[in-house]
């Protein structure tokens, strides 16, 4: 049983106690640029010695930034940075490729997907596909899937998803993906939509593949401020139109106490707990909170992030929109 951690436990702390967990894993990490959740996980996990890092980032000198700010705090610590954007299922082939391609990384022991955007205005991929949506969950759909032998090829492979409570805000909407075009687009809607589809990619792949030995949990990292907040003005309408969500659902409106801020040494204390610790084998699938897994009878846990149908029929929408399928036996 894990011990009880809480909301005030902190990144370092973990990587502290599970060190001997960390140490010799080669970390495939998603969205590390500066000042993000990311680079503060790979920052952090970086003092345990991990074999490798790959850093992946839409730009690669935000990434490579990160990779040296690693380099001159623990200059053992080897790292590798590789161009993925999630917003192209065509960039997420490429970089799937190029992993594949790495005969000195002959397998991958961790899988962070970490990277994404939120409440954005309203636009369509080069692919056709909702921005939010599409980079939140098909880039990481396709990425993963494609990657995944290289997972399987170690013997406790590990698979983070970071989705958010705002998973309340909706179901993932399967006749209206894309809201109308844009027509009745509400921008936390669809990152409700997006952080719902990471709760259930990892619930089907603890599904699809846990008999292999894979680990695959999804997560909320909690309220921090970082670059993911960039395009919400968090003093004026974009909190109204956040908390009218919650009340046109019947959600307990999150600004009513007042957000609990953390830290970002605190905001990353799940990523490592959903990476490393050992615990959650017997968990697998689980949707994590404040380095624990949450409880749909106290914390904010909808059905509909943990609904088994509602996972195979995203995966099958996934493998449609991606145009490919993708069987486990």
């Amino acid at each position: 049983m894990a011990p009880q951690y809480n909301a005030e436990t902190t990144g370092s702390e973990l990587v502290a106690e599970l060190a001997s967990q960390i140490k010799g894993k080669v970390i495939l990490t998603t969205g590390v640029s500066p000042k993000s959740l990311g680079a503060e996980f790979v920052q952090l996990i970086a003092k345990a010695e991990p074999a490798l890092l790959i850093l992946t980032g839409r730009n690669t000198t935000k990434s490579q930034q990160t990779a040296e700010a690693i380099a001159k705090a623990h200059p053992n610590v080897k790292t590798r940075v590789l161009k993925l954007d999630l917003g192209s299922l065509a960039s997420a082939r490429e970089a799937a490729a190029e992993v594949n391609s790495w005969q000195d990384v002959p397998h991958i022991d961790v899988l962070v997907n970490n990277a994404g955007i939120m409440a954005v205005p309203f636009a369509l991929t080069a692919d056709g596909y909702e921005s939010q949506y599409a980079t939140n969950h098909l880039g990481h759909f396709l990425f993963t899937n494609l990657i995944v032998d290289k997972l399987l090829k170690n013997n406790e492979p590990r698979l983070v998803s970071v989705s958010s409570d705002a998973h309340r805000f909706s179901a993932v909407r399967f006749d209206d993906n894309d809201f109308h075009g844009g027509e009745n687009y509400n921008k936390w809607i669809a990152y409700g939509q997006a952080k719902t589809a990471n709760m259930l990619m990892a619930l089907s792949f603890a599904e699809k593949l846990g008999r292999k030995g894979l680990v695959a949990v999804s997560l909320h990292p909690g309220v921090i401020g970082t670059n993911l907040g960039d395009f919400v003005d968090w003093t004026g309408g974009d909190v109204a139109l956040l908390n009218a969500v919650d009340k046109t659902l019947g959600n307990r409106e999150a600004w009513e106490d007042g957000l609990k801020w953390k830290t970002h040494d605190q905001g990353v204390a799940t990523h490592v707990f959903g990476a490393f610790h050992p615990s959650l084998k017997e968990h697998n699938g689980a949707y994590l909170q404040d380095a624990h897994v949450a409880d749909p009878w106290t914390e904010t846990v909808k059905a509909w992030g943990t609904s088994h149908v509602e996972a195979e029929r995203l995966w099958k929408l996934s493998e449609k929109q991606v145009g490919q399928e993708f069987t486990y036996n």
